[in-house]
This record gives structure tokens, C-alpha cells and sequence, in this order.
């Protein structure tokens, strides 16, 4: 009974009622191979936002996500054509640690010097996009510069979804196993439920919150190889602005801004949502435009509904320790 009057049923209900009323205007769209098209698509916002999903918990925010893609994605695409017999395994493991590296410095600047996050971030989201600049020399890397198994292998179809989904699908499992089974994702509960009393009980939060950042890197510079093998182009404003996506994907997910709040399937969810908004407007006659609307109306009524459970009983952490003291 807990899960059906929880967050993320009821997410998951008004994912099924979209589905449904989007059915009525054009019937192809709920066909299973459309709508593994549309996880597929959906993949690097996910992968994103249970990164983003991890820096939130922890009070923080990181808007260089889409930057960290946009670089690390710059730098695999570069590094194929250099190197375009290079295994694939290889260059997501290089994706991997950049985009882990990119993160570690906005954790660093967080950590050691005490600077708000989102002043690290919109400062590390403009050097990044000027270095891909200085990089490529503004130029773009195009579908024929880049060796088949680089772009081929996200693209590959399993069982009816792409090797992309299934990485996704994977990400979102380690993380939900980090969350619920080790002392790391408790101690990112803690430190953003309430920061002083998990310093009390002997958690580092200046640490907790740079180790969110180097998860929420690393999984940009995943997506970041990802995007940039799925969609075969790389160039320096790729992914421009999707920063504002994957937060809205966290809080229509329930992750509370105010940190200590949130679940790995409610972020899952939350991707899902925008994912399906994004792929079903142009099929049933919508202005793309309407996108953001809808996108910032779903904000609204999340943070509201996040704001009002909050105040009753998703901030437990919290409430015991004012009690405490």
C-alpha cells in the first residue's frame, strides 16, 4: 500500500494516463518497438539525471552536465578519428574517468574553497564549452570522420532495445544499489537531510558531496560517448541547454531541492516523463514550443507536491534531528 500512494506511483500513473491520451490521437505511438525508440532517445537524459539525482540529494546542484557531455563527447569523437581501431570498451573507459575528472573539479571548488555549487558549475559549464571550442577549433567531427564501431555499438538492438537502453537500464540499477545498500548512498541521505547532524555522526559532508560530484561527471562523460555514437556528430553546442532538462527530470522525479529527498525509480520516472513529452508532441500535431511549457507547468505542480509531503512526512531525517537538539 506504501508505493501506490507514494511519488513515484503516482508519476507512474500519469505517465500511463500521457500514454493514453496520446493513443487516442495517434495509436502507433504505444506500439512496443516505438516506445523502446523512445527509451532509447530518453537514455542520456536518464543517465544524467541519476547523476544530478546524487548532487541534489547532497544539497548541491551541478548545471555542468551537459557541458561535461558535450566536452567528454568532443574529446572520444576526436580521439576516434585519431584512433578509430581503438575498442570501443576502451574509449567508454576513457569517457568514463574524463568526465569523472571534469567532476571531480566542481567537487574540489565545492569542498576545499566553500564556493556555492551553482557558482562552480555555471563557471565550470562556460570553460568546459570554451575548451571543446579551443579543441576543435569550432569545427564539427561528422558521421565520416568517425570508425563504424564507435557509432555501431549504442546503436546495436538486444531483444528489441539498443545496447544505449540497456546501458541505462544498467546505470539505474548500480544505482540503486549504491543508494539503498552502501554506507555512501545513506551517507548522501544524511548530509542533505540535515548537514549538521551528519556531521555529529562522523560523516564528512564536504566529501560526500564532491564523491556526488565525480558520479554525477562520470556519468556525463558515458552519455557523453553515448550521444555523440548515437546521433554520429560532435561540435561545441552540442546538448546545449539540457542541463535545465535533467533538473526538471530530477524534481518531476521527486528529488527535493532542499536535498535528503529523493529515489532512484522516481528520477528513472521523471526522465520517462519529459521523454515521452518530447517524442509525442511533433506525432500529434503539437508545437515543439509547447514543450517547454508543459515541461515548466510538471516543475511546478512536482515542487509543490514535493514542498506539501515534505511538510508531512518526507523529512524525517530532518525532524528527528531538530527534535534531538
Amino acid at each position: 500500500m506504501s508505493f501506490v500512494k507514494s511519488r513515484e506511483a503516482i508519476l507512474l500513473a500519469a505517465i500511463v494516463l500521457l500514454l493514453g491520451l496520446i493513443a487516442t490521437r495517434f495509436p502507433a505511438f504505444i506500439t512496443a518497438k516505438n516506445l523502446a525508440s523512445v527509451y532509447s532517445d530518453t537514455t542520456p537524459l536518464m543517465i544524467l539525471a541519476l547523476g544530478q539525482m546524487v548532487v541534489i540529494l547532497t544539497r548541491c546542484i551541478d548545471l555542468s552536465v551537459a557541458a561535461n557531455l558535450a566536452l567528454t563527447g568532443m574529446v572520444c569523437a576526436m580521439i576516434n578519428v585519431a584512433a578509430p581501431d581503438l575498442p570501443v570498451g576502451l574509449t567508454i573507459l576513457i569517457a568514463l574517468t574524463m568526465g569523472a575528472a571534469l567532476g571531480a573539479i566542481n567537487g574540489l571548488l565545492v569542498w576545499k574553497l566553500a564556493i556555492p555549487p551553482i557558482v562552480v558549475t555555471l563557471g565550470t559549464m562556460t570553460i568546459f564549452r570554451g575548451v571543446i571550442f579551443l579543441l576543435s577549433d569550432g569545427q564539427w567531427i561528422n558521421a565520416h570522420e568517425m570508425s563504424a564501431n564507435f557509432t555501431g555499438f549504442p546503436r546495436q538492438v538486444i531483444m528489441g532495445v539498443t545496447v544505449m537502453g540497456w546501458i541505462g537500464l544498467a546505470v539505474a540499477l548500480l544505482m540503486a544499489l549504491l543508494m539503498a545498500r552502501t554506507a555512501l548512498g545513506r551517507s548522501f541521505f544524511a548530509v542533505g537531510g540535515n548537514p549538521h547532524a551528519a556531521v555529529y555522526t562522523g560523516l564528512n559532508v564536504g566529501r560526500a558531496q564532491f564523491l556526488a560530484f565525480v558520479i554525477s561527471g562520470a556519468l556525463a562523460g558515458l552519455a557523453g560517448y553515448l550521444w555523440i555514437a548515437r546521433y554520429a556528430v560532435a561540435y561545441v553546442d552540442i546538448a546545449g541547454g539540457f542541463e535545465l532538462e535533467v533538473v526538471a527530470a530530477c524534481v518531476i522525479g521527486g528529488i527535493s531541492i532542499a536535498g535528503g529527498v529523493g529515489s532512484v525509480l522516481g528520477t528513472v520516472l521523471g526522465a520517462m516523463f519529459l521523454g515521452i513529452v518530447k517524442n509525442a508532441l511533433p506525432v500529434v500535431d503539437i508545437s515543439p514550443f509547447w514543450q517547454l511549457a508543459i515541461s515548466g507547468a510538471a516543475i511546478l505542480i512536482a515542487v509543490t507536491f514535493n514542498a506539501r509531503s515534505g511538510r508531512s512526512k518526507g523529512r524525517v531525517i530532518l525532524k528527528s534531528a531538530e527534535h534531538a537538539q
